[in-house]
């Protein structure tokens, strides 16, 4: 398997953005360093490159970016959304892998799939181990992405994430361990996928700060993020969306400010549904005019509020689409 650099014959698309996948080891850290032709040319190398995919299939390597996720901006996030659609603009694409650091993969992967309507594959990748590390994990998932790529079995699931041997949908996906090969979970395999009507923002995009809440957090930061003019706040809150009576008499004046918030749940899995009052319960948060986020967590739940603020959704519609994430 070898990366061409265009052909009319069915093609995968394969992104580069960076990411430790890309790393090699320097004396101030491993940094990305390898291009998207280099990722292809591991698979063929690898244990696994021999069933990586069909015999003939060709991959286009694009390098887009070559930065640490932890270091990626919105605006980069929006870039990668962006070089996707691009590369479904060609009719010859059977479908598309952007390799990806795995400390925000779970964001960007999720924002492409808010705009990705297409129902060809788009298969987001990366590794736990930088490239020149032995048993690096790199190649493996550069395969395992390609084959879902193009398998025709994986259209119209939408956006997916291939690593450590699972292959999950971005929606409703997390990072579940720093060091594990199997790096990823899910709250939930089958949440129900609303794509969001283009075009594709450029430019400035909204800002939404978010906030995780615990016992003795400042109420302050709210009304500082408001007069800081952010366009929209997240909170990951306790249990099923809980805090104290002080942060919801923030939270209502916030809403009055014009500004969205969106409230979820620092604990990883289950479905966060307002049930506890006390003044600082989610049904009290609910009653400041707070919107409770059932299934996507805060990372995701920024991303998607920073999307529909950047479309000039309103509020009813940003509280509807929050609620459509179910299954």
């Amino acid at each position: 398997m070898t990366p061409t650099s265009g052909t009319s014959r069915p093609t995968i698309v394969l992104i580069s953005t960076g990411g430790t996948i890309a790393a090699q080891t320097t004396a101030d850290g491993a940094v990305p360093a390898l291009g998207a032709a280099e990722l292809v040319s591991s698979v063929s190398t690898s244990p696994s490159g021999s069933t990586a995919q069909g015999a003939g299939t060709h991959v286009r390597a694009v390098d887009l970016l070559r930065v640490d996720s932890s270091a990626m901006t919105v605006a980069d996030q929006f870039t990668i959304v962006r070089a996707v659609v691009d590369a479904l603009a060609d009719d010859t694409v059977l479908g598309v892998v952007v390799t990806h650091g795995t400390d925000t993969m779970e964001e960007t992967a999720f924002l492409a799939d808010l705009y990705h309507a297409d129902d060809r594959p788009v298969v987001f990748t990366g590794a736990q181990l930088p490239a020149d590390s032995p048993g690096a994990d790199g190649p493996a998932n550069v395969a395992a992405a390609l084959a879902a790529a193009a398998d025709p079995a994986s259209r119209g699931l939408g956006v997916l994430v291939a690593l450590g041997g699972r292959v999950l949908p971005a929606r409703g996906v997390f990072k579940t361990s720093t060091t594990d090969p199997v790096a990823f979970d899910t709250v939930h395999p089958g949440l129900a996928r609303r794509v969001l009507p283009g075009p594709i923002p450029l430019g400035r995009t909204a800002r939404v700060d978010s906030f995780t809440l615990y016992p003795g957090v400042s109420p302050g930061l709210i009304a500082a993020a408001v007069a800081q003019n952010a366009a929209g706040l997240v909170l990951a809150a306790t249990g099923s969306g809980n805090t104290h009576p002080d942060v919801t008499a923030e939270v209502a004046l916030a809403v009055q400010h014009g500004v969205p918030v969106v409230v979820t749940s620092r604990v990883p899995r289950g479905e966060v549904s307002a049930t506890y009052g006390g003044g600082g319960g989610a049904v009290d948060l609910r009653r400041a005019g707070a919107i409770v986020s059932p299934w996507l967590r805060a990372p995701q739940a920024r991303m998607a509020l920073i999307a529909l603020l950047t479309g000039g959704h309103d509020h009813g519609e940003i509280a509807d689409f929050f609620l459509a994430q179910t299954f």
